[in-house]
């Protein structure tokens, strides 16, 4: 059980354990369900190393129970009642980081094609959209195919909010939001847009250099991004199925939110 208490040490099993469902034996008899630990160790497993299925060690159920149960947990919506749960908790916390917010977004390559990808000059793939509170913790994930662009997904992206009571004052973003419509349609929300304007912008400007100081402080969401990009499953794509690849995208912000909110010790590589 070496492999399994390395990746999914005590303290963080205890945390997540009560909100993971039991599996119990079936009623026609046959094989008792895999051990739901052993089981989420595998897929932590394969979340940090980046490995392929079929290389998951022989301590751990075999891969294809741990996918299945991965699989299963995301077509329940198991994991978006998780990060709903700790979303909360971190509102409530002294993390909540409520006033503003940091979004941005990041291209992945998919190695091995799929389902939901796009066509851009850097290759086929999907981008990562993310938002953030001001302490970095993860608010709101999106994935997308990599071709529409980044000021087309940002609403989409704060539909994605981890929890529905979590509201937005102010969201930071970069040059790719620069857009008057999308600028109104916030405000209409009652979000506050600040980005800086593009070079070749026509019309008046919107704010001024004191609302822009705050866009000095974008590399939170950056920051963010490098936490996940030590998940080496979320270095590229390789996932077929998109909700896979979004449920280990899922999986991290647990991780990142459970080390924000309890100082749990994450697994080790």
């Amino acid at each position: 059980m070496a492999l399994v208490d390395q990746f999914l040490p005590d303290e963080l099993w205890e945390r997540i354990a009560p909100m993971l469902p039991v599996h119990a034996r079936s009623p026609q008899g046959g094989r008792p369900p895999a051990d739901t630990r052993a089981t989420l160790a595998g897929i932590l497993w394969m979340l940090r190393t980046g490995s392929r299925w079929k290389d998951l060690p022989e301590e751990f159920p075999h891969s294809s129970t741990c996918w299945r149960r991965f699989r299963a947990w995301q077509q329940q919506g198991v994991l978006d009642a998780i990060l709903a749960q700790l979303s909360e908790a971190a509102d409530d916390s002294k993390i909540s980081g409520r006033f503003e917010s940091y979004a941005d977004g990041t291209f992945k390559a998919a190695k091995k094609g799929g389902t939901e990808i796009g066509v851009t000059k850097a290759g086929k793939g999907n981008k990562i959209m993310l938002v953030v509170n001001s302490h970095g913790v993860p608010r709101a994930a999106l994935l997308a195919p990599a071709n529409p662009a980044e000021v087309n997904l940002i609403e989409p992206t704060l539909e994605q909010s981890f929890s529905q009571s979590q509201e937005y004052d102010i969201l930071i973003y970069d040059k790719a939001a620069d857009s008057d419509p999308l600028r109104n349609r916030l405000k209409d929300l009652g979000i506050e847009l600040i980005c800086p304007h593009r070079k070749n912008r026509t019309a008046e400007p919107t704010q001024d250099r004191r609302k822009l100081k705050r866009y000095k402080r974008r590399s939170i969401v950056e920051r963010t991004f490098a936490w996940l990009d030590n998940f080496r499953r979320l270095v590229a794509r390789y996932e077929w199925y998109a909700e896979m690849f979004m449920a280990f995208i899922q999986m991290a912000c647990i991780l990142i939110l459970m080390r924000r909110l309890y100082k749990t010790t994450l697994p080790n590589n």
